[in-house]
């Protein structure tokens, strides 16, 4: 395989990829297939419908590509489950929400993988700060 020419980071809503912006802003100047990239994406993310999801692309210097899947943001992931449209125009001065400490472990559950930490208790350490930064409280 050739070497790595790109690595674009991007957010796209799973399942739901197409050649227009977002996607095709950002891919359309790596000279990659758009519509092969949307297709594959989409078909690798079907079954996470509605969720936001990172994906990190690295194209080649033959215009290949490959890409890989991350776990959705801790802010989407903390806004799902208390039902929320948004965070706190005050940050942790104003509280919209309140997550439950097995709400929490739950959402770090799925960051794990994506975090810089090798443990459940500090990675619920993490989303609490996210949390807090949201104006979500955090019961103890």
């Amino acid at each position: 395989m050739a070497n790595v020419a790109k690595k674009i980071k991007i957010q796209i809503p799973a399942g739901k990829a197409t050649p227009a912006p977002p996607v095709g802003t950002a891919l359309g100047p790596a000279g990659i297939n758009l519509g092969e990239f949307c297709t594959k994406f989409n078909d690798a993310t079907k079954d996470k419908m509605g969720d936001i999801l990172p994906v990190e692309i690295s194209v080649y210097e033959d215009r290949s590509f490959d890409f890989v899947v991350k776990t959705p943001p801790a802010a989407f992931l903390i806004k799902r489950t208390l039902k929320l449209k948004k965070g706190s125009v005050n940050g942790k001065n104003g509280i919209v929400g309140t997550l439950t400490k097995d709400q929490l472990r739950e959402i770090a559950e799925i960051k794990l993988p994506d975090l810089n930490c090798y443990n459940i208790e500090s990675a619920m350490n993490i989303i609490k700060g996210t949390a807090l930064n949201m104006g979500v409280n955090v019961e103890e």
